[in-house]
Parts: structure tokens; C-alpha cells; sequence
């Protein structure tokens, strides 16, 4: 029987999974980025958070010898992956990320801009000032009306800006995963590489409107460099489902594997996480991890939805308009209550410290929590939004403050699911995929709870990585289509947490408050 390997590059690590016709998994692996691991060329008072080319390859190599073992490599048809984004580095005419040459191995600018990092926030503000000005067109308008410092661009005009040596040394910028795909295939050339509709749409301004990414003209208003820049940028991409080659000689050598083995697009890791969900118009994915992810497909889409983080066709599936919102911290919210707590060598276990905050009735410690740690990202995103812990006294404890975080972030997303709606865009059934998902009954509760709807929780242990393996069957001709792949494929639903009626009222009204803090 014929296998795919789907590979999901996250923040912290990378994961991949090794499955058959019908989805079983066959073989998974974890790998952690070593030099993110010590957050080597990150400093996070300047939003600094660099993640090195080598970290990549070196997960790259791991996670396919791993999850091959003990298997017969004949029998893989299809590779495909997923990564965070805006994941963005400077690359060389060959499309070599400048970090691998040793002249700039330790120039953190060199290196991947990870999606969180929010360096490049006046460069963001530069491109929404122009794009004020453009006139008639706002490029920005299949973006949620706002371009972020999280996206493409705004990364790269801060390199070009920032940094003389590596920008005279840069011939373009890609993708995290348009760089993968690329290296499997054997062609990294940024003009001729596949880049990815889903990552081109919904981060670079790319749209079928205006016949790719804004025209040079635009970019040559901000920054020359960065007009010749755009100028070189394909002016076609490609969903996921379209092959993006074939494994090339040196890596089906490497691993022992067929010549024939298809590499499928790659795509954001919360897109994929939905398709191995099983994504259907009128449900939203939520991917509950370091951050929060919101997806949506439709097709009866009459305009462009503000505040969001774009919406763009065939992003998720083909012939559906792909929505995307989300938050821009979720778990990242809890590990620095963990890392606050931690100060001095103290050893807390967040899972105990949950426990506690289970116990603690819903509003009994007057607190109220804005969930804007890394800033806000829906609706309208605004990088220098802060958090806020309000109702603090002498006799606040732990656990209130634990229940009060968590309570915040998901009336983060209540909210990202009520701007949904009053733009029409139907949402009627809410489904979750990601760790926090797999682990935490008290967070899911809590989701039912106030979003007052039923959540659903996929049984796919590795979403995002059983979604690219989706697309892996889908381009090599396992599958007529990826509809026909998640039907045979996706996650099923392992449980259904429906909402507390005793909680309602008391829900509604801190959601009251909530907003009166958030925006």
C-alpha cells in the first residue's frame, strides 16, 4: 500500500508522520530546533526571533530517516509539508538562505524571520501608509484592510533598511515553506520555484485582482530595492494539491526512496491543520497552540472581510475562498505565567497549577484578562497592542491568575468568531485541532462555555502533519482530489464538549467587560 510522509514545521519544532491510504499512522517523529532551542540569535526586547536555515535542514533529515525506518521506502508515493508564517529569509541568486554562507552564519538578519517576530513593526506602518495613498486600489484589501508586521514584506523592507551588508548580498526573499518544497525538488531559483498560493495570498499581498503581488510601482513608493524585489516575485501560484515536483536525485539517494516521489505545495501550518481536520463550509478549525489560528472556507463570499488576516482563493481548498484569523499568543500566554513563576529556580507544573484553577468558580477572583501579550492580530491587527491582568490584590493567587489568563484567551477567539458572523461568514460548528486541544479538558470546557456552542476536538493527534500527508496522496495521484483524500484521510471527531448552562450568565458578563478592555 501506497505511503506519504507529511511534515509540519511549527515554532518550537518540527513533527512528522508517516501514514497510509486510509490515514493510519504508520511512523511519527518529533525533532526540536537545537539553536532555537537556547534561542540563539533572538533577543525579545527588540521582538527579535530568528530561527536558523541549518535548524531546518537539520529537522529535515531527521524526521525522514526516522519516520522511513523499519519500512519499505518503496512503497512512499508522496512528500508534502506545512510551516509557519510569515516565516521570511534573504536568499542568494541561487535561492540559498544568506545564512548558510559563513560570511553571515551568525547575522541573525540573515537567517528566518519567525512568524512572531515583530521587528519589523514602522517597516508595516510604512506599507499601510502607502497603500492609503495607492488610489483606486487598496492591496491591502484581501488582508483583513491592514498589513501586519507578522507578514512578508514588512520583513523584507526591514532587512533592505536595516542591514547594508546583507541586503547588497540579497536576491530575494522566500518562504520558510516555498524553501523546503523547493530544496526536495532540487529547484530553489526564486523566480522559477513554485511559491505557494496560500502563503503568497494571505502574507504578501498576492491576488488573481491585480494579477500576482502588487505592482513594482507600489513598492518602488516605499523603497527602490524593494520595488525590484516585488518585480521579480512569479506572478503564478499554486495550490497545494498542485505538485510542486518531484524528489530530487541527491535527497531520493539520501533516503533511499523512489525517483517518482511526488513533492506536494506546502502550505501554513493552520491551513493544513484544518484539512486534516477535515475542514467543511460553516465549521471553524481552531488551532490551539503557541498562538491561536481560526480557518474558515466558503464560497459565497460577496466582499472583502475587514480585520482579518486574509482571505484568498484556493488557500485551503481548491475552489473555496480560504479565511484566516486568528490570535497572535494563545500557549505562549501560559509557558511566560510558567516562566514568571519559574523566576529563581522555581520548578511549576502547569498542569497542576490547571487543576487548581479548575476549582476556582468562573469570575470569583474579580479578575479581567485582555489576551494582547504579543499583540493584537483579529480583528484588526495591531502589533502594539499589550496584555492586561485587571482586579489584581493582595489576596489574588495563582490559580485565579491562571484561570483569568485562560478565560481571556478564549474570549479572544469568542470574539474573532462574532466578527465572523457579522461580516457573513457563517460559523456553525466550531472543531479544534493542536496540543492544547489534545491535552487540556478544562481549556475545551471553557471554549463551550463561552463561545456557548458545542466543540468539537479532532482525533488527529498531529493535524497539520496528517494535512500535508493529505496533500502528499492528493498531488501524486492517490486521489482524484483532496476531497476524496479527507474523506479517506482526516481526523475523525474524538470528542464533543457542549456547553454548561449554569455558566451563561455569568460568561456573558465578563465578555461585557472583556471588551470594554480589549479594544
Amino acid at each position: 500500500m501506497k505511503s506519504f510522509i507529511g511534515i509540519d514545521f511549527g515554532s518550537d519544532s518540527a513533527r512528522a508522520i508517516l501514514v497510509d491510504m486510509h490515514g493510519n499512522t504508520l511512523n511519527e517523529s518529533v525533532f526540536v530546533y537545537p539553536r532555537w532551542e537556547k534561542r540563539r540569535f533572538c533577543d525579545p526586547s527588540k521582538n527579535q526571533l530568528r530561527q536558523h536555515p541549518a535548524d531546518y535542514l537539520d529537522a529535515l533529515q531527521y524526521l525522514i530517516e526516522n519516520v522511513l525506518k523499519g519500512t519499505d521506502r518503496s512503497n512512499l508515493a508522496g512528500i508534502a509539508l506545512d510551516a509557519t508564517s510569515s516565516t521570511v529569509c534573504a536568499v542568494d541568486s541561487g535561492g540559498v538562505p544568506l545564512a548558510l554562507h559563513a560570511e553571515f552564519q551568525n547575522d541573525p538578519d540573515a537567517m528566518f524571520f519567525l512568524w512572531k517576530d515583530h521587528s519589523a513593526v514602522a517597516e508595516a506602518d510604512e506599507i499601510n501608509r502607502a497603500a492609503e495613498k495607492s488610489g483606486e486600489v487598496d492591496f491591502r484589501c484581501y488582508s483583513g484592510s491592514s498589513y501586519s508586521c507578522e507578514w512578508f514584506w514588512s520583513k523584507a523592507l526591514y532587512i533592505l533598511r536595516r542591514n547594508p551588508a546583507v541586503a547588497e548580498k540579497t536576491a530575494s526573499f522566500v518562504e520558510h515553506g516555498d524553501w523546503i518544497s523547493g530544496l526536495l525538488c532540487g529547484n530553489t531559483l526564486p523566480e522559477t520555484m513554485k511559491r505557494s498560493r496560500c502563503f503568497a495570498g494571505h502574507k504578501a499581498m498576492w491576488h488573481a485582482d491585480w494579477n500576482g503581488v502588487p505592482p513594482k510601482e507600489f513598492f518602488d513608493s516605499i523603497d527602490a530595492k524593494l520595488g525590484d524585489i516585488a518585480d521579480k516575485f512569479p506572478r503564478e501560484t499554486y495550490t497545494a494539491d498542485v505538485p510542486a515536483g518531484t524528489i530530487c536525485p541527491a535527497w531520493a539517494e539520501r533516503f533511499g526512496i523512489p525517483l517518482d516521489v511526488v513533492i506536494g505545495g506546502a502550505l501554513i501550518d493552520c491551513h493544513s491543520g484544518a484539512v486534516g481536520a477535515g475542514i467543511k463550509p460553516g465549521e471553524l478549525i481552531k488551532v490551539v497552540g503557541t498562538s491561536g489560528c481560526d480557518i474558515v472556507v466558503s464560497k459565497n463570499v460577496s466582499s472583502a472581510v475587514p480585520g482579518i488576516c486574509g482571505q484568498v482563493d484556493g488557500s485551503v481548498l481548491p475552489g473555496y475562498t480560504g479565511f484566516e484569523a486568528g490570535q497572535a499568543a494563545f500557549g505562549d500566554i501560559f509557558a511566560w505565567f510558567k516562566s514568571i513563576l519559574e523566576y529563581g529556580g522555581n520548578k511549576i507544573s502547569l498542569a497542576e497549577l490547571e487543576k487548581c484553577a479548575a476549582k476556582t468558580p468562573p469570575g470569583a477572583g474579580k479578575l479581567l484578562v485582555c489576551d494582547h501579550f504579543n499583540g493584537r492580530r483579529t480583528p484588526y491587527a495591531d502589533a502594539a497592542r499589550c496584555g492586561v491582568i485587571s482586579g489584581i490584590t493582595l489576596g489574588t493567587t495563582a490559580p485565579e491568575i491562571y484561570r483569568a489568563l485562560a478565560e481571556g484567551a478564549v474570549m479572544g477567539a469568542k470574539r474573532i468568531v462574532e466578527h465572523f458572523q457579522q461580516n457573513g461568514i457563517e460559523v456553525e460548528r466550531i472543531k479544534a485541532v493542536g496540543g492544547i486541544s489534545q491535552k487540556s479538558d478544562f481549556i475545551m470546557q471553557m471554549f463551550a462555555d463561552i463561545l456557548n456552542m458545542p466543540v468539537s476536538v479532532s482525533s488527529a493527534s498531529q493535524a497539520c502533519a496528517l494535512g500535508a500527508a493529505i496533500f502528499a496522496a492528493t498531488a501524486s495521484g492517490a486521489y482524484p482530489d483532496v476531497f476524496t483524500a479527507m474523506e479517506n484521510m482526516a481526523g475523525k471527531i474524538a470528542r464533543t464538549y457542549t456547553p454548561n448552562p449554569a455558566v451563561q450568565d455569568i460568561y456573558e458578563k465578563l465578555y461585557k467587560q472583556y471588551k470594554t478592555i480589549s479594544f
